[in-house]
């Protein structure tokens, strides 16, 4: 006794130290669990320096439960900040996806919505030009119709005068004849004959010229009617052509339309159902009271002040250990 006396009495009060140093490392290990959840404004912390400090309170020896609950809660904080991040990784892709989506399908919206537009605009410009083109059809069968009228009425006109004056050419050469045998045969006065069938040659060649420019006029009229009627035929085969195509134009275009009508409401439809996953995605990823970057931040920062309690716990353990080997070895 005499020769341990001494060792023995510095292993004593260095336990005591150590004790002491241990008592006061736990209030360090608790002041930082304290400190880090006010910064942190954490309930989570709170309840565990509340643990803590019922461990403290209920074991001689603290050190497994303490290390254990700080433990446990940094394994908490870590699956936490790995789903929030992961959590965050799918917001963020989803969302990008989601408005690459919108804004393709708001293109495709707008693409259809100016063809629609388009073809709208050109049919009511054909449907103009068909209802011009089938008036001008109109004008040109009533003016055809008038046309053949009057021809109709100056040939009726041609025939009665050219009858007239044929039959005065004819009538005319027959007294002629007449004259000319009667005088021929001695029957009258040379003198009285010869004045009587210059007046009837002067009738004769009076109506044989007025039969040459009836019939003149007659023929001219009937080339200018027909004429005109073959230039009528041709514009109005052009013109019927013109309704034909812008016709067939026009039945295409309107069936463009519906099918490009069909197609913008199954994109809107779509579009709608893009809308209606973003405001998910938004109540789910952008309405939190608190944005991830600053959780993040914040998350990070319990887990350093967790850590180093634990760090705390670690270097005083390594010291206890040391001492109690030290007494045991006395």
């Amino acid at each position: 006794k005499e020769k341990t006396g001494g060792a023995e009495s510095q292993a004593y009060g260095l336990v005591q130290t150590a004790q002491h140093s241990v008592q006061h490392d736990y209030a360090a290990v608790l002041k930082t669990i304290v400190g880090t959840g006010k910064s942190a404004k954490d309930k989570q912390l709170a309840m565990l320096a509340v643990r803590v400090k019922a461990a403290l309170g209920s074991s001689a020896d603290p050190f497994a439960k303490v290390k254990g609950l700080i433990a446990d809660m940094v394994e908490r904080l870590e699956k936490q900040a790995a789903d929030e991040a992961a959590q965050h990784e799918f917001c963020t892709s989803e969302t990008a996806k989601s408005t690459d989506k919108k804004e393709d399908k708001q293109s495709e919206i707008e693409s259809l919505s100016a063809k629609i537009a388009k073809a709208k605009s050109t049919i009511a410009k054909r449907k103009e030009q068909v209802s011009n083109l089938q008036s001008e059809l109109a004008d040109i069968a009533g003016s055809d119709k008038e046309m053949t009228e009057l021809r109709s009425e100056e040939h009726a006109t041609f025939l009665k005068a050219e009858k007239d004056y044929s039959d005065g050419v004819e009538g005319v050469q027959m007294a002629l004849k007449v004259i000319r045998d009667y005088y021929a045969q001695g029957e009258g006065k040379t003198g009285d004959g010869g004045s009587v069938i210059s007046m009837l040659e002067v009738a004769e060649s009076d109506f044989s010229k007025m039969l040459t420019e009836v019939r003149e006029t007659e023929e001219t009229a009937q080339s200018e009617y027909e004429k005109l009627m073959e230039e009528h035929k041709l514009e109005s085969t052009t013109k019927k052509g013109g309704v034909k195509y812008k016709t067939q134009e026009i039945g295409q275009l309107e069936k463009a339309v519906a099918e490009n009508t069909d197609s913008k409401g199954g994109v809107e439809e779509e579009l709608d159902a893009v809308l209606e996953y973003l405001s998910k995605l938004n109540d789910q990823c952008i309405a939190k009271p608190e944005p991830y970057e600053e959780r993040k931040r914040r998350r990070e920062a319990e887990l350093e002040g967790l850590k180093n309690a634990l760090d705390i716990l670690e270097g005083e353990a390594i010291g206890f250990l040391s001492v109690k080997a030290v007494r045991r070895h006395t």
